[in-house]
């Protein structure tokens, strides 16, 4: 890649088993995002522990369409097993597809290079893909790793 790309690793197409997860459907304004990203994340953590449940692994964004002014998702947690709906958390699956994904490296402001990167090798794989993806935030501000070094996850569904 040139100076200035972003930073895409692992690319491939694999068959994803589907997964339990708790979530919180968001809509927000672009330009809010990352004021509710951290609130809405403890607030479903709080709801999982309160279940006697721990995140089943990295917790994720499933987007419903491409984000314009406005971002659509459910901020997600892996779980273990089904919660029971508490407030605003609801339970949900996210079904087996087939799937491409690879991994972003670097900090959070660096996701639309990397998703216009990714979706540039996804569409010469010659594959339709689905209106839906999701984002797993594998390694970011928690890890204590300078941002520069956080890793993302990008998975864009198969038809």
């Amino acid at each position: 890649m040139t100076t200035g790309s972003p930073t895409l690793d692992r690319l491939e197409i694999v068959d994803m088993a589907d997964f339990d997860v708790a979530f919180i459907p968001v809509e927000v304004e672009a330009a809010r995002i990352r004021d509710i990203m951290g609130p809405t994340l403890a607030e479903l953590r709080v709801a999982v522990a309160a279940q006697g449940l721990a995140a089943d692994g990295p917790w994720l964004t499933h987007h419903w369409r491409w984000p314009d002014e406005k971002f659509l998702f459910d901020l997600c947690l892996p779980t273990q097993r089904p919660i029971a709906a508490a407030g605003r958390v609801r339970p949900g699956v996210i079904s087996a597809a087939r799937i491409a994904r690879g991994q972003y490296v670097g900090d959070y402001s660096g996701l639309p290079g990397a998703w216009t990167a990714f979706s540039n090798w996804v569409a010469a794989q010659g594959v339709k893909t689905r209106a839906d993806f999701w984002e797993t935030y594998l390694c970011g501000p928690d890890s204590g790793l300078p941002p520069q070094d956080w890793r993302t996850e990008l998975a864009q569904p198969l038809d």
